[in-house]
């Protein structure tokens, strides 16, 4: 009776634990609240004319008391101080969308809001709206306001960096977000790049002169298939998923277009009669281009109207925007090469400036409202495809030209020397465990030198340097990130902005198909291996004595957690990411790698530290009772390629049961690859003839009889001794032969 009460304290007393560290998870997500993660901003301030009436401009230009209407391509406000009842300039704002369109790690931009004086100096910068997950799963937003805090006084053509041992010279360093890398880094090019280019447009920053192009003397004729190849026409392809058309037989928009003024390309499109009639009616500093297409829309648009203009399509090139009014469209009614696809509009637009250099790379861009599938409003979206004349046309080649590198870029080159290490760990994991069953015959289960001591090395460079260093610890956050981007709108570019995150899910996913998931949970995750480091503590401290698993039929109720745990984010984030990201504070490993306990209130450091003090006393309590990440890579582990093995004798014999800290061993001997941490404990056991019983009775009856003992084969036996004999039976008549004279 006694034992029983007992019982029924311990499951009390577990189920209190539980239930505190799931509410100490709630609570922090209530203390992870922001201020302007996907703010709803009017459409007054996105696009109308009346920008500061709708946008604190006053904030970012304090001098002004006055502000124009929205102006320019790309537009900006002139801002007054209003002096003896006259009105002085002294500066622009703008808004960072109306300017450029560059994600962030979210795959969204981030809204911001900017001041400029009228030497070029930024005044003020603003956040309005962002939609970074990183910013609410720990980073308080004071970071990223301390971060745009900088540009404060930084001269708009200044060459503004990431970090602040860079060599090159003319760079100002800026510090980045600690944790937020990818987002830092996109931040800055909206900021410098906007402040640029409406400093170009105002007159602040000179642009330097292009040479004027000069075309070779190329008369080639040639067939669409080989313009398509070398880039003298080019695709632009816009599936009906991107834009959230109900219909999805045909793409939204089919484009293939180019440019007509080089001799060889308008006469292999247009004929030797077509292209001369073409270029006498052009004047000079005027170029042509053509489009045809396909696609449940007109490229022309639909509301156009006369003296209106072409509202679907736009050539850009650098800072300018090149819009095509109804003079500057002429029809094309036949192109020449015999293997053009099928078209069902086709088209010519005059681009009339002399800011437009066919030498240098330029961008048609399709402009199209995308339909969000939830709420079916509308947002302003475009698409664009780079045209660069082939080098063969210009006389000298293609400029050089600077481009900005994509963030993702950016990192992976930064961090190569760390990404090799990184690499260079997991591959070593992964030879490990494929050398698993030579690595467990030379340990015993009371001495295991060679598994025991490769995991804690493992754990140690996976909490110190995967975890604190690198910051790489996968979470539930990416993979609510990866499903609502399927979802909605998948871009490559979100998932490469942090490298090392990036190769572990590969290599995670990877083996949790072909082992289960194990190898990650039990030998690599930062969190993890610090909850197995303080249980190995424990030992060293003494508490051997007290460290107890959980009865296993309270196990076997409790593991269910982390799978509801699991299933509801993932259904909330399908509702909403930003609860989603709250509701996720229920993972420690933002706090303890990614922010830092010292940087949290006293919730977290609750939080954490109730589950390491638990660590002392049993094995992983987290990994097996709360966290979802643990629970959906199991789903996808459930059925590995290669199991750890298993005799016969396993389905009556529970020794390997007794001692598996994962209590994956049910009581048929099956392991449980959904729960099973690969800790290769069983697996000693399994080839140890003095603690696996049934080679423990083989080799007793062995002694017994005085028979010899021979070595155990793959399978956990041991070799027959008929084969014994024969093998050397056979040996020896190999010797005889060798000695017998050759007649």
């Amino acid at each position: 009776m006694e034992h029983i009460v007992y019982r029924k304290r311990g499951l009390h007393h577990t189920l209190l634990m539980l239930a505190a560290l799931i509410l100490f998870g709630l609570l922090l997500a209530s203390h992870a609240g922001a201020t302007v993660y996907d703010a709803e901003l009017p459409e007054q301030l996105m696009h109308g004319d009346d920008l500061c009436g709708f946008a604190p401009c006053r904030d970012v230009m304090p001098s002004a008391q006055q502000f124009s209407k929205r102006k320019g391509a790309p537009s900006y406000v002139d801002a007054y101080a209003i002096e003896g009842g006259q009105r002085r300039l002294v500066g622009y704002v703008f808004l960072s969308t109306d300017v450029v369109d560059i994600p962030a790690y979210s795959g969204k931009p981030v809204v911001t809001l900017i001041g400029m004086d009228t030497r070029g100096i930024i005044t003020g910068v603003r956040v309005l709206k962002h939609s970074e997950p990183i910013l609410l799963a720990g980073i308080p937003e004071s970071a990223l306001l301390n971060f745009i805090h900088q540009y404060v006084g930084k001269a708009a053509d200044a060459k503004l960096v990431i970090g602040r041992d860079q060599d090159e010279a003319g760079t100002v360093g800026l510090d980045a977000i600690s944790g937020a890398t990818v987002t830092a880094i996109a931040e800055n090019q909206v900021i410098s790049r906007s402040a640029y280019e409406i400093g170009r447009q105002v007159g602040l920053i000179k642009s330097v002169p292009r040479p004027a192009a000069r075309f070779t003397g190329v008369k080639d004729n040639l067939d669409w298939a080989m313009l398509l190849k070398e880039g003298s026409v080019q695709h632009l392809l816009v599936p009906a998923s991107e834009v959230g058309a109900a219909d999805r037989s045909q793409p939204y928009m089919d484009l293939y277009f180019g440019y007509l003024n080089v001799p060889a390309i308008g006469t292999s499109l247009l004929g030797k009669y077509g292209y001369k009639r073409l270029m006498e009616d052009l004047k000079p500093d005027e170029h042509a281009i053509f489009i045809i297409g396909n696609g449940q829309e007109s490229f022309k648009g639909s509301g156009f109207v006369r003296g209106g203009i072409y509202d679907r399509v736009q050539v850009r090139q650098d800072p300018v925007t090149f819009t095509f009014r109804d003079t500057d469209y002429e029809n094309l009614y036949h192109l020449q090469p015999a293997d053009v696809p099928g078209y069902k509009e086709s088209g010519i637009f005059i681009i009339r400036s002399k800011d437009f250099n066919p030498a240098w790379p330029w961008q048609l861009t399709l402009l199209a409202h995308k339909t969000n599938a939830q709420d079916g409003s509308k947002t302003f979206v475009h698409f664009d495809q780079e045209f660069w004349l082939p080098a063969r046309y210009l006389e000298g080649g293609r400029p050089h030209v600077d481009r900005p590198q994509a963030a993702w870029k950016s990192i992976w080159k930064n961090e190569k020397l760390a990404i090799a290490l990184f690499i260079l760990i997991l591959a070593g994991t992964a030879l490990l465990y494929s050398l698993r069953d030579k690595l467990v015959r030379r340990s015993t289960r009371k001495h295991k030198p060679w598994t025991s001591v490769p995991h804690h090395l493992l754990w140690i460079a996976s909490v110190g340097f995967l975890g604190f260093y690198l910051k790489a610890q996968p979470s539930i956050t990416q993979v609510m990130a990866w499903f609502h981007s399927l979802l909605h709108d998948w871009k490559w570019e979100l998932f490469l902005s942090d490298p090392f995150i990036f190769v572990f899910w590969w290599f995670i996913i990877i083996t949790v198909l072909v082992w289960g998931r194990g190898v990650f949970c039990g030998w690599l995750c930062p969190f993890g291996s610090l909850q197995q480091l303080a249980h190995s503590a424990g030992k060293l401290l003494g508490l051997k004595r007290f460290q107890r698993l959980l009865p296993k039929p309270l196990h076997d109720k409790l593991k269910w957690i982390k799978y509801g745990v699991f299933f509801i984010l993932l259904g909330v984030s399908i509702y909403s990411m930003e609860m989603a990201e709250k509701l996720a504070e229920v993972e420690p490993f933002k706090t303890t790698f990614i922010v830092g306990v010292w940087n949290r209130s006293w919730p977290f450091w609750l939080f954490i530290g109730g589950i390491l003090g638990w660590s002392f006393f049993s094995e992983r309590p987290y990994c097996k009772y709360v966290c979802p990440l643990g629970a959906g890579l199991a789903i996808p582990g459930k059925f590995p390629l290669f199991r750890l093995k298993r005799k016969t004798e396993c389905q009556t014999c529970h020794a390997c049961a007794a001692g598996c800290g994962s209590h994956a061993i049910d009581a048929a001997g099956k392991i449980d690859p959904m729960e099973c941490m690969l800790c290769l404990d069983c697996m000693v056991l399994y080839y140890d003839d003095h603690a696996c019983p049934p080679l423990v009775k083989e080799r007793k009856i062995r002694e017994k009889d005085g028979l010899p003992l021979t070595a155990i084969d793959a399978k956990g036996y041991f070799i027959p001794l008929d084969s014994v004999r024969k093998n050397l039976s056979e040996k020896a008549a190999q010797l005889a032969d060798r000695t017998i004279p050759a007649e």
